[in-house]
């Protein structure tokens, strides 16, 4: 999809924040539980006591491994903790723990699709670091909140890759979904698990310098990724188009009036005055440990929606779908899997299953129907047991009462009729109580046959075999 941005071209790159999902901070064992009151995850480790030492989390060192190796990355054996120094008061220490030079994961790559063309942006490092704690303005005070203060962030860096918003945002969600995948992250933009930090900057069509960066800081959902960024271009060009330049800072994005503002100008890293930390020894990793982690890496989500296509034969836009998250994916997989029918599978997940989830707005790993009931209710259909209709009034009592299908089906007596003389009765009644139709077909107007099978099923309250039914009534309509 070709966008017209007056000429010129937008220059996008993004920093996503990823909170790795440890049960305890980077550099100390203090909680990392969202919902803690103020200030009761803390520790003199992590609001920067004198004397207090950081010990490096393994688990925090595995996950940013495992990420890197994901999105194709060189997993560094060696790399560096660096100072990077500012104050700022949500900062305790007045420095914060980060790589700069020697990051945990360089040069990786991400494919993903925007309207179905397939996009590539490059992932110039991914490196470690602590988050800073959270201030909270209140009319004339701020109020510090240090629970955050060490989390384990996870700084994913892409290169200049990015051609318009809407690239930004579908590569914001590619990450999520990835990280998510890997079990690495829960990816909740609400609580500030993943926040992207986007670069942008724009310049005439075919010109190969770049225009003057500016940062958008902390975006918590993709939606409004997607406004800032055209928001931003748009200011942009504007002021270029009026003789201004664009001058290199941080701004924030105010949803509400849908506008970018200044939060500050923006520094260059000689202004953070990095250097390695003097507690902290190199990160060094073997090819054992790297290829380790390497094993346990699940298969990732566009190779499974190319596999989905290819050997389950479903199209690419319910493969997307399917695989929109891991445990959807699984659930879709061990339903086909148990059935046999994966076509059936994909229909009963995508519609019935995930239409009671958005309604009871809960996930699907906490569904009362399970992969293997809803494969008994599909093998039910295919071997004749229930009509598809009789088959979404015993999927609604197994969502209520999280039994099987065929014990809902015993109790309520909801099987299938194939039973040939006493479906001939039903049709028989039928054909009596509607002797200007049968007329009406006889006479060549056979368009009206699909009113007798409804009428048919309708008698037999949806049980009725409907092969049967058609058979028994073309031959007793032909007749004549």
């Amino acid at each position: 999809m070709s966008i017209n941005y007056r000429g010129y071209e937008p220059v996008i790159g993004i920093e996503v924040h990823v909170q790795l999902k440890t049960k305890t901070k980077i550099f100390c064992s203090d909680a990392t539980n969202f919902n803690a009151g103020d200030n009761e995850n803390t520790s003199p480790i992590s609001v920067g006591m004198p004397g207090t030492l950081p010990v490096i989390n393994k688990k925090a060192i595995e996950y940013a491994i495992k990420t890197g190796l994901a999105l194709d990355c060189k997993i560094q054996k060696k790399s560096v903790f660096s100072r990077k120094n500012y104050f700022y008061p949500d900062l305790p220490k007045g420095y914060q723990i980060s790589q700069y030079d020697l990051p945990i994961c360089e040069n990786g790559n991400i494919k993903f699709f925007v309207d179905g063309v397939e996009k590539q942006v490059s992932i110039t490092r991914a490196h470690l670091e602590e988050d800073a704690g959270k201030s909270i303005h209140t009319g004339e005070f701020t109020f510090l909140n240090y629970n955050r203060a060490g989390i384990p962030l996870l700084e994913i860096v892409s290169g200049p890759d990015i051609r318009s918003a809407r690239e930004a945002a579908e590569y914001g969600r590619t990450i999520r979904q990835i990280v998510r995948y890997l079990d690495v992250c829960d990816g909740n933009l609400e609580e500030g698990s993943l926040r992207c930090d986007c670069n942008v900057s724009v310049r005439k069509v075919g010109a190969e310098k770049l225009g003057t960066k500016v940062e958008l800081k902390n975006i918590n959902s993709f939606r409004f990724v997607e406004k800032a960024i055209d928001y931003e271009i748009d200011r942009q060009i504007d002021q270029l188009e009026s003789g201004k330049t664009i001058s290199q800072e941080t701004r924030l994005y105010d949803p509400d009036k849908n506008r970018t503002f200044t939060m500050r100008t923006k520094e260059n890293a000689e202004d953070y005055r990095y250097f390695p930390d003097p507690d902290l020894l190199p990160l060094v990793l073997s090819a054992d440990d790297i290829e380790r982690i390497r094993k346990t890496l699940p298969e990732l989500p566009i190779k499974k929606t190319e596999r989905f296509q290819k050997s389950l034969g479903l199209s690419k836009q319910d493969a997307d779908m399917l695989t929109s998250e891991k445990e959807l994916a699984e659930f879709f997989e061990l339903t086909g899997q148990s059935c046999g029918n994966y076509k059936a599978s994909a229909n009963w997940v995508m519609v019935e299953l995930l239409r009671e989830l958005n309604n009871e707005k809960i996930e699907i790993k906490d569904s009362p129907i399970t992969a293997t009931h809803l494969a008994q209710l599909i093998s039910l259909i295919d071997g004749g047991k229930i009509s598809g209709k009789i088959a979404k009034t015993v999927f609604a009592e197994m969502w209520k009462s999280k039994n099987s299908p065929q014990s809902i089906i015993e109790k309520q007596g909801l099987g299938q009729v194939s039973d040939a003389g006493a479906l001939e009765k039903v049709i028989e009644s039928v054909l009596s109580e509607n002797p200007s139709q049968v007329a009406e077909y006889r006479s060549g107007k056979t368009k009206v046959f699909g009113f007798f099978v409804g009428a048919v099923m309708k008698a037999s309250k949806g049980q009725a075999n409907p092969d049967m039914v058609n058979g028994i009534l073309k031959k007793k309509l032909d007749q004549g």
